[in-house]
């Protein structure tokens, strides 16, 4: 029974630190596309952003407009995480360089676990 427990508990830890990775990953290739629609699907209803021009808490689908407009202005040429870390609580940040046609931007962003999954609760994308 002990060992059922345990094993049952590790696939419980692995699933769940892939969903962590796979989360993560998905962002960053977003930025790096400029898939602003991929990044706002992980949006929780309301975010903070942090977005040259654009800094404040707004609901799910204005920072879709947002980001979708700073896409626009500065196409998205390169991105590089550069650090992940993870708190106690299961929340998890992301640091990196993105590089665009209006030049480069150090990235951030806080995903927190919401229900079964993890959501973006606040974006940064500031000039370096």
């Amino acid at each position: 029974m002990k060992k059922y427990f345990l094993i049952s508990l590790l696939s419980f830890a692995l699933c769940y630190f892939t969903a962590l990775s796979e989360t993560s990953q998905d962002v960053n290739n977003a930025l790096k596309s400029g898939n602003y629609k991929a990044i706002a699907a992980y949006f929780q209803e309301s975010v903070e952003l942090n977005l040259p021009g654009n800094e404040g808490l707004y609901s799910k689908a204005q920072a879709e407009l947002i980001l979708k407009d700073f896409f626009q202005k500065s196409t998205p040429k390169n991105f590089t995480a550069k650090h992940e870390g993870e708190s106690k609580d299961g929340a998890k940040f992301n640091i990196g360089t993105l590089e665009t046609s209006g030049g480069t931007y150090r990235t951030y962003f806080f995903l927190k676990k919401s229900g079964d999954n993890l959501m973006i609760k606040e974006l940064r994308i500031e000039k370096e």
